[in-house]
Formats: structure tokens, C-alpha cells, sequence
């Protein structure tokens, strides 16, 4: 990738040179566009020239990955800054509709903190090129220490702490041992989703708790077949009793059997079978996207996952992906694919055996080692109720899920 200067940039890139520049350089034309209208800076960050997600690389580590666009960048910055300043004559074509997705509250501060925050970049690094990871990492430095939080938030006090209340009961009871208690939460999440849907800042949000869903409704269904412990007096009433993971499967394939093949998969499996393949990867496995993220790359989840395969930062920076917004490759489709096929090439060379390997890949290998070195067991079924919920029913819900769209069992799969 090289760095093109803006169409009036006092010095221009030689062909072939390497995505650095001299800081006093960067630092002079950056202030200068600044001064003519705030949005230049976002344009001499453009005219880096980074690779539009059409072409871009698994190795372009900084790619300004912006998914799925419908907001046009020219559209909101005059309707941001109505004060006649001059646009940058030249941004790409692929970056004028893609989803930056951001209210005029959002753009404003974010291109302060940009501006703002490259004097701390010049200062801090010891050479004389600064770097965009240098730039990006220094902004939201300053944004953590100086920005009002409240400037971000989208939703109303009231609709904002309800929302913060319901995720973390969420995410509470998929990290709790006990799979019908996700039953209790499913009315609440049907409830605050539409209000989720309806800003552009929590849409992410609402995405992944709709993927979620099923797993409430599987919930309510074990909690109808499974009988209610007996009441004992002069005790506290007990839980119902874990399902078996036996029950679990036979659950979820027929909650599966007569679910359409999802229309957002269409133009990603062919690719992403191919990323699999080469990775040696089984390719039926591919539909992990459609239990994650239901094959879209805005979701991401309360704690940090992200993209089609609902990759957390520490696995997708294990795997080589930049996590720094706006080049977060998990929302990226091939890199993301290549890193959750080599995660779970690894993780099955580990354990042995698809089931452990999909229970890692959502618990974590850690806590899946730990519970078979501690039961001295060696599968699956054998640690099942005592792993997360939501883990007890990914697992189950995947092998229904190849079984729907494949045809094959996963205990098929080498």
C-alpha cells in the first residue's frame, strides 16, 4: 500500500514507497486542511490510498475495512459542516458509499480526536515517521482520557441503562451453568431489540442478541420437556437439571429442519469454503457463520467479538489481524475466515475431536482443557453440564447446522 498525497499536498509519494511519512510533513499538511474544514483531515487519511475490501490482501494488515454501505461521505460532511469549507477533491470512489454508519454527533469528535492527537503522536515517537497505527492508537488515548463519553452515547438515560441491564443479564446467564435459565430472558430481548434497530451506534448490538434468540427459545422448549425437580420441604427449591447433550441435539435439528437457507450467505460461501480448504479445515464448517453472526460482519457482542466469526481481539491479534477501528479486519471476510479456520485447525490438532474443538472455540481452550484434565475425561458429553450455557448449546446448535446445510454429522468430519 502506498500513501498518495491529497490532490494540494505540498509534497507528493514516490511510487512504491511505504505507508510512513515524515511526522513535521504530516503534522503541517494535517493542520493546514484542518484549518480549511475538519473533514480534509479524514481526506489526507483517505489519500493514504488504503486498498478497498474488494481487493483487499490477508497481509494488508491496516485495510480500511467498512462494511456494507448505504451512507454517502459527502452527504453527511455537508450536512456537518455547513460552513463552506473545501472538500477534498479527491477520495475514493469505494470510500464515498461505504458504512462509516456514523451520526453528525459521532464524525465531529472523532475528527477532533484525530487532529488533536497527532502532536502526542510526533512527540512520542522516537523516529521520524509516524505510522497509522502510531496515529490511531494515540486518538483513542486522548479520546479514553479527554472526550465526554456522553457524546457517543446514542440512546435516551432511561432506554440506555435498561439496554446496559438486559446485555449484562445476557451475558450473565451464557456464562452460568444452567441452559434453561436462558429461558427467563427471551420476552426481554424481544422487547429491546427494535429499540437497538433503531440507532445506527447500537444496531451491532441488536444483530448479535437477534443471532442469540435461539438459543432463549431452545431454552423454553428443554425447560416444557424437562420435568421440574421435586419440591422438598423446608428446602430451597432447586434448578431444573441440565439437559443432556443427546437432548440438546435432538432439540436443535428440529428447530433447524425447516429453516431457509440464509439469504446473506450466498456470496460468502463459495470464498469462504475456498479459505477453509486451504487452511484444511473441513469446508462444512464454514456455516459456524450462520450460528455466529448470521452471515453478517456488523455483529458484535458485549464482549468484544466481532465480524462472521465472532472473533474476540486477543484470538484475531494471535492470527495476525489488525482490531484497531476503522481497520478491524474481523469485520473483513477473508482475513477473519483465514484466522477462524487457522484457530480451529489449531484447536482440533489439540483436543482430537470436532466437539471439544467447537467447545473451545467459544469457551476457550482453556477452560475446555481444564475441565477434562480435572474429570479425566476425553469428550465432550463427558463435561457438558458443567461449561457454560452458551457453550452447551453452541456445540449442538453447529452440528445441527452442518446437518441442515450439509448433510453431514460432525462426528463425520476429519
Amino acid at each position: 500500500m502506498q500513501y498518495k498525497p491529497h490532490a494540494k499536498s505540498p509534497k507528493a509519494a514516490k511510487k512504491g514507497t511505504k505507508r510512513c511519512f515524515p511526522a513535521q510533513d504530516f503534522l503541517h499538511y494535517s493542520v493546514r486542511e484542518i484549518g480549511v474544514c475538519s473533514f480534509s483531515l479524514l481526506g489526507g487519511l483517505c489519500d493514504l490510498w488504503v486498498r478497498p475490501p474488494s481487493t483487499a490482501t490477508p497481509s494488508s494488515r491496516h485495510s480500511l475495512v467498512l462494511v456494507q454501505s448505504r451512507f454517502s461521505t459527502y452527504s453527511a460532511v455537508k450536512s456537518v459542516f455547513p460552513l463552506g469549507g473545501a472538500l477534498p477533491r479527491r477520495v475514493p470512489a469505494w470510500f464515498s458509499t461505504a458504512s462509516l454508519r456514523l451520526r453528525a454527533a459521532r464524525t465531529i469528535p472523532l475528527l477532533l480526536i484525530l487532529g488533536l492527537s497527532l502532536p502526542v503522536v510526533a512527540a512520542q515517537t522516537q523516529d521520524d515517521t509516524v505510522t497509522l497505527d502510531d496515529m490511531v492508537s494515540s486518538a483513542q488515548q486522548w479520546a479514553q482520557e479527554n472526550l465526554d463519553e456522553d457524546v457517543l452515547r446514542a440512546l435516551q438515560q432511561a432506554d440506555r441503562d435498561k439496554a446496559r441491564k438486559l446485555l449484562a443479564d445476557v451475558q450473565k446467564q451464557f456464562q452460568g451453568e444452567y441452559v434453561i435459565d436462558l429461558a427467563t430472558l427471551r420476552d426481554a430481548v424481544k422487547a429491546i431489540i427494535p429499540l437497538l434497530e433503531g440507532y445506527e451506534e447500537t444496531l451491532p448490538y441488536a444483530l448479535w442478541l437477534k443471532t442469540r434468540l435461539d438459543y432463549l427459545e431452545v431454552a423454553d422448549q428443554l425447560r416444557l420437556v424437562i420435568p421440574p425437580p421435586k419440591a422438598v420441604p423446608g428446602q430451597p427449591a432447586q434448578s431444573i437439571a441440565t439437559p443432556s447433550p443427546q437432548k440438546e441435539r435432538e432439540i436443535w435439528i428440529t428447530k433447524l429442519t425447516d429453516r431457509s437457507y440464509p439469504a446473506n450467505a450466498k456470496p460468502y460461501i463459495p470464498q469462504l469454503k475456498s479459505i477453509f480448504a486451504s487452511e484444511h479445515v473441513p469446508t462444512e464448517l464454514v456455516w459456524i457463520a450462520e450460528v455466529e453472526s448470521s452471515f453478517d460482519p456488523r455483529v458484535r457482542s458485549p464482549a468484544g467479538a466481532a465480524g462472521l466469526f465472532q472473533l474476540m481481539p486477543a484470538t484475531a491479534k494471535r492470527y495476525g489481524l489488525s482490531t484497531v477501528w476503522p481497520w478491524d479486519q474481523r469485520v473483513s471476510p477473508e482475513p477473519s475466515a483465514r484466522a477462524a479456520a487457522q484457530y480451529l485447525h489449531y484447536l482440533h490438532r489439540h483436543f482430537r475431536d470436532w466437539r471439544l474443538a467447537l467447545a473451545a472455540y467459544n469457551a476457550g481452550e482453556r477452560t475446555v482443557q481444564d475441565l477434562l484434565t480435572r474429570r479425566k475425561a476425553g469428550t465432550f458429553d463427558a463435561i457438558a453440564n458443567r461449561l457454560p450455557a452458551e457453550t452447551q448449546m453452541y456445540v449442538p446448535r453447529v452440528e445441527a447446522t452442518v446437518l441442515r446445510r450439509e448433510g453431514v454429522k460432525l462426528t463425520e468430519l476429519r
